[in-house]
């Protein structure tokens, strides 16, 4: 077991879930950017029909998304830590450190979570 393609494909399922999570996070901020495309629409044109309150559950929505994103990347980024502490060292590549990965993913992550706090005001 000292293959150190094992330990790469591990981090790169670790990318897979930040990107995973990045992709959440921006189809929760479109989402509840939505609501306010809808609201510009219903003020350009006063007499199309549009869904009374349409604004909040699009802007509920997306504020859950981008959170959920943000957590999807926090857990990756858990498993990514707890997997690479099981191997042993003989299949860590020398030299190589994991940490940075890690520490990029939990930075998207807290950046999402502050995104999120941003939209549900």
């Amino acid at each position: 077991m000292n293959d150190p393609r094992v330990f790469f494909a591990a981090e790169r399922t670790l990318f897979a879930w930040l990107r995973t999570g990045l992709t959440i996070i921006a189809l929760g901020f479109v989402v509840q950017r939505f609501g306010l495309v809808l609201r510009l629409f219903a003020l350009d044109h006063p007499a199309a029909i549009t869904l009374p309150g349409a604004v909040r559950p699009s802007a509920a929505l997306g504020v859950a998304l981008v959170l959920l994103g943000s957590i999807t990347i926090l857990i990756g980024a858990w498993q990514h830590r707890a997997y690479v502490r099981s191997l042993p060292r003989d299949a860590l590549p020398p030299g190589y450190r994991s940490e940075a990965a890690i520490v990029i993913a939990v930075l998207v992550a807290i950046a999402g979570l502050m995104l999120g706090g941003y939209l549900a005001l």
